[in-house]
């Protein structure tokens, strides 16, 4: 397709005066718009050896400054991009137990679906009791744990505890505790009169999970769970 020459002609052209009287008039053009600078080659002022150009160093810095922004921009997209698609897998994890028809498929829903849904390797429902109370539990798809192992892990009080890059808890992964390299384990707090509990979240990944992240969802899902069990159990408060 041909331009049109006219207009081409027709449209004013930018001098250096026009570059300089607009720098004049926007004084925080630079500061708004660092990465204009990547383009802008410093001037020789021939200052001679040992002289330093400032305007040189101000300019190199502000170059530096853009490029640590770009990256920064960079990370804090993909970051938000990777908590958006961790906040949909919840809300999948969530609508599946909630659709469930039984208790059974609860436990089954969290030991066998959520590991798919959440991209994880193992995903273990675990319960205190000791050998009288395990002859009364029904412990398909449950870890039963020796009494005090619930607070071994996370203490008195700490709902959620997460590490990177460790072997995987051998009372809770079992046989596959050496395949876990970072966990997740959140208390669950069903009723009063039930055994303590948690759930636990393992990955092959190192940094899948670690101290420095957020808890709030993987405490969210917990408390859905709560309620979903409490509800199919009939557990007094």
């Amino acid at each position: 397709m041909k331009q049109d020459s006219s207009k081409t002609k027709n449209t004013p052209k930018i001098t250096a005066a026009d570059v300089v009287e607009y720098l004049r008039e926007q004084p925080n053009f630079f500061s708004q718009h660092p990465e204009a600078l990547s383009a802008i080659s410093s001037p020789d002022n021939g200052l001679g050896d040992g002289v330093i150009d400032f305007q040189s160093v101000v300019i190199n810095k502000l170059r530096d400054s853009a490029e640590e922004f770009k990256q920064e921009r960079k990370d804090l997209l993909l970051t938000a991009r990777t908590n958006q698609q961790s906040l949909g897998r919840i809300h999948e994890c969530v609508l599946a137990v909630l659709a469930s028809k039984s208790f059974e498929q609860v436990i089954h829903t969290v030991t066998t679906d959520f590991a798919v849904m959440l991209d994880l390797d193992m995903v273990i429902l675990c319960i205190e009791a000791d050998d009288e109370k395990m002859r009364l539990l029904d412990t398909r798809g449950l870890v039963v744990l020796p009494e005090g192992e619930v607070e071994r892990c996370l203490g008195v009080e700490r709902r959620v505890s997460l590490r990177g890059d460790v072997t995987g808890e051998k009372q809770i992964f079992g046989a596959g505790a050496s395949l876990i390299r970072s966990e997740a384990i959140v208390r669950l707090n069903i009723s009063s009169v039930t055994p303590p509990s948690l759930i636990a979240f393992g990955s092959r990944d190192p940094m899948r999970f670690d101290s420095g992240q957020s808890t709030e969802l993987v405490a969210f899902l917990a408390c859905v769970l709560e309620h979903v069990i409490n509800t199919w159990l009939d557990i007094p408060k």
